[in-house]
């Protein structure tokens, strides 16, 4: 963990979240500024920057996170959803702490 990650602090329960699922390689979350009804973060527990700097050794980690998703969007009540990793600054990361965002519901979302 990262003393000053705003993620590791939500994990380590210094900074109030709404949790969703956690388990003992993730915490699951609301995002404090959604871009849809529903809009979650998957975030690991162990601190790592980002997908890119993600190793073999994180294979079973992000395949977790992968599947994870589907079954926290269905119980959100979500019968179709989108994924997004944003990874560097260039991807659009504002936070450098590997995350994956769920959300969905309504028609909010612009088609790609």
């Amino acid at each position: 963990m990262s003393a000053d990650c705003i993620f590791c602090k939500i994990i380590r329960g210094e900074i109030p979240s709404t949790m969703v699922h956690q388990d003992d390689q993730v915490v699951v979350f609301k995002d404090i500024h959604p871009i849809a009804p529903v809009h979650l973060l998957i975030v690991p527990r162990l601190h790592v920057a980002s997908l890119a700097e993600c190793a073999e050794t994180e294979r079973d980690l992000l395949g977790h996170l992968l599947l994870l998703a589907p079954k926290l969007a269905a119980a959100q009540g979500l019968k179709g959803f989108r994924t997004m990793i944003n990874t560097g600054r260039e991807g659009g990361q504002e936070v450098f702490h590997l995350h994956v965002h769920v959300f969905g519901g309504g028609d909010t979302l612009p088609r790609t």
